[in-house]
């Protein structure tokens, strides 16, 4: 076979290889095969030498035709394919402006917010004022100067998070007085009659902490609120008014409040307060454990003792303070069996308040 003859040949053979390639991977392999340091045509361009002076430009110039033929159809081959992958690409991401878009849920706040707004506003429309102090307190602030004596079970670790420095010790400071992690808002009162002369109507809401295991009615870590009146002429008659108030604001008009005694360190006299079951309406069914009412809060006139602590002159001022947690405010408030479905964050039951 002459030159001439394995060059048309070839050129045939390249141009069919050109158009069977049916994606930019296997047009790269003809290019390559014909081509390439070792391809085809490659070949046969280095043995244009071994041929006579005569034949060599005829030669010449038919392969430098096949390679131009070949170089062309690869690259219009190449644009062809390149094209019609950006369209397959553009397709497969290709938005149907025709659907209807996706919903998004509006935000909104948390329950035990929503619960904790509306008592702050039912107070501040009272005339109170919002107190706030720190989480990390001293022992000091959170027990003995509200008349907590040192054996108080409140006292104990099982109750209370202590916080310890890294060599294992309880931390120190001030006296010997233990850094810990509040069990109430009360310290907030205490700070508050510190700095702030009678009278003193205060609403102190925020974070609390307790060594309880997390069960349907009780929580390691949950929002309380707590209040605090002093002023001159402060009887018990204005606490059960003050709290009858709040809790029809909270429960409706039909609610009624019981006081039972009972004993806090810090108050004295104490109570307990109930509200009338809102299922039953204090008849007594499953809900209420048949006894019809359900116990809120505590409460009670504060204590002499606590007065003395801060500088406050007892036989001129007397006050009440009472103490809720929001969490048990709202379970009461929407019917919730289990104080854990507030900290579970499952968006199924969070939606529905």
């Amino acid at each position: 076979m002459s030159i001439a003859e394995e060059l048309s040949a070839l050129r045939d053979e390249a141009l069919d290889a050109v158009v069977s390639a049916t994606d930019l991977d296997s047009l790269e392999a003809v290019r390559i095969a014909y081509l390439g340091k070792k391809g085809s045509l490659t070949a046969v361009l280095r043995g244009l030498g071994s041929l006579s002076a005569e034949e060599r430009p005829a030669a010449g110039k038919l392969s430098n035709e096949v390679r131009i033929a070949l170089e062309e159809a690869l690259t219009q081959k190449r644009s062809r394919l390149e094209s019609e992958a950006l369209a397959s690409r553009i397709s497969a991401q290709a938005v149907d402006v025709t659907l209807p878009g996706r919903q998004r849920m509006p935000g909104k706040r948390h329950v035990i917010h929503q619960v904790v707004d509306e008592i702050v506003q039912t107070f501040v429309g009272l005339g109170y004022e919002i107190g706030e102090g720190p989480e990390v307190e001293l022992d000091y602030y959170n027990f003995t100067a509200l008349n907590h004596p040192a054996d108080h079970p409140a006292r104990a670790l099982q109750d209370t998070f202590y916080v310890r420095d890294l060599s294992g010790d309880r931390a120190v400071v001030e006296g010997e007085s233990d850094v810990l992690l509040r069990t109430h808002t009360s310290p907030v009162q205490v700070h508050t009659m510190e700095t702030k002369k009678p009278p003193i109507y205060v609403l102190a809401p925020g974070k609390v902490y307790r060594r309880d295991v997390a069960d349907p009615s009780h929580l390691p870590q949950f929002t309380q609120i707590e209040g605090l009146v002093v002023d001159e002429g402060i009887t018990f008659g204005d606490l059960k008014g003050t709290l009858e108030h709040f809790v029809k604001r909270m429960f409706g008009d039909v609610s009624r409040v019981r006081l039972r005694p009972h004993f806090f360190p810090f108050t004295e006299p104490s109570a307990e307060v109930d509200i009338s079951c809102g299922i039953c309406g204090g008849e007594g069914c499953r809900s209420c454990g048949g006894e019809g009412w359900l116990e809120i809060l505590g409460c009670g006139m504060v204590d002499p003792n606590v007065f003395r602590h801060v500088g406050i002159d007892p036989e001129r001022y007397s006050g009440f303070a009472f103490g809720m947690g929001a969490e048990r405010i709202a379970a009461l408030k929407y019917g919730i069996p289990d104080l854990r479905l507030f900290i579970e964050g499952d968006m199924r039951f969070l939606r529905q308040f």
